[in-house]
């Protein structure tokens, strides 16, 4: 009975067209005087930035926009934004964008009140003092940073993201627009597209799994597989765009309670040792991942392939395994991901040094086959 006993977190969200346009009231709401922006220069050159800066202004807050975010956000430019958050009063953060500036965020939101560097939270549950208010508002459609308890920070000094894994990160509102997304380029709707894949499969085959959960999962899953490709076809429609956000949010809602695998593991260190695009990582990675681990969680990944609309009532189990990589490689080529991590600039002498560091990811824990140093290794191998 003991081992069913389980903790669950999620923030308040809306979700819909328009939802961006109540940050002003959330401000309010929280007694919000003066409010840290936290984005990035391209959300910025979009005008999702001003929008939501126009917005609080006319709630009575002021803003400071702190825009120093790069993809894969660093340690240095978390404790930059806590220095603008602390110098100039503020008492609410506001981040727009997508995982970069949500994750930066996080973290500046933490520093600012435990007064210890970014890097010393690393680890499960690290975090003594809760941060001031957080709302989050997506851009992209897969991060799911917007309703997770992870914060994901690059050590640029040692080349290795840390993962910060705490109910003290879940953000307090997540404003969830669809609209937003409409600025989004096609292949970074495809990245972010299958980042979401990802989170829900992991999500639903991780060692901690629950039944809660597994129906977010397989929901995002069916989701993506059905109107990805549609969405890449038609950019501008709102009605599709809609469906792969409630695929990211259900999909965030899963893995932030039962965590991630060995892909996640995987792209970190990718991201940290060579600075590559986290959800391009991932999508790259997925099936052989999937490959590794389906003798541990066949029945599982069988549920998957039934949500990607799969009869494989008549295969063996080994057909089921062949049919349900080749609908995942069929979705990625299809949605215009053909690379490999060689074509990213990944050599086969980088490979040690990343399984190093792959292997001591806290999402490997939970990931449903055990992995040693040489598993990751041949791993990385066959996504040359």
């Amino acid at each position: 009975m003991m081992s069913d006993l389980r903790k669950f977190v999620a923030p308040e969200f809306v979700f819909g067209a328009g939802a961006l346009n109540l940050v002003g009231q959330y401000a309010a709401n929280f007694g919000a005087e003066k409010i840290l922006l936290v984005t990035d220069p391209g959300v910025i050159a979009v005008g999702w930035c001003d929008k939501v800066r126009e917005n609080i202004e006319q709630s009575g807050a002021s803003t400071m926009i702190f825009s120093e975010v790069t993809p894969n956000p660093k340690a240095d430019e978390v404790m930059r934004g806590v220095d603008m958050y602390l110098s100039h009063g503020c008492d609410l953060i506001v981040a727009v964008g997508g995982g970069s500036p949500m994750d930066c965020a996080k973290g500046i939101g933490i520093v600012s009140t435990n007064r210890r560097h970014i890097l010393e939270f690393e680890g499960i549950d690290n975090v003594t003092v809760p941060g001031p208010p957080l709302i989050c508002i997506p851009t992209t459609a897969g991060t799911s940073a917007d309703v997770s308890q992870f914060a994901i920070i690059n050590n640029p000094v040692e080349r290795v993201k840390i993962a910060i894994i705490s109910k003290a990160v879940v953000p307090d509102v997540a404003l969830i627009d669809p609209e937003t997304t409409l600025t989004m380029d096609l292949y970074l709707t495809a990245c972010t597209g299958l980042d979401a894949l990802v989170h829900a499969i992991e999500a639903f085959v991780s060692s901690a799994h629950s039944p809660i959960f597994d129906v977010h999962a397989i929901e995002a899953i069916r989701l993506v597989h059905t109107h990805l490709l549609g969405v890449l076809e038609h950019p501008g429609d709102i009605g599709l765009r809609s469906l792969l956000m409630r695929a990211s949010l259900e999909a965030g809602l899963a893995f932030s309670n039962a965590s991630l695998g060995a892909v996640h593991a995987m792209a970190h260190s990718l991201g940290g040792y060579l600075g590559l695009p986290h959800g391009e990582c991932n999508a790259i990675l997925l099936d052989h991942v999937m490959d590794f681990n389906f003798v541990n969680a066949s029945e599982r990944y069988e549920k998957i392939g039934q949500a990607m609309a799969m009869d494989m009532r008549s295969m063996t189990t080994k057909e089921k395994k062949q049919a349900i990589l080749n609908g995942i490689a069929e979705l990625k080529m299809k949605a215009g991901i053909s690379s490999s991590l060689g074509d990213r600039g990944t050599k086969i002498g980088d490979i040690p040094v990343l399984a190093e560091k792959a292997i001591k990811d806290p999402c490997l824990v939970t990931n449903p086959r055990q992995a040693n140093k040489r598993d990751i290794e041949v791993i990385y191998e066959q996504a040359l």
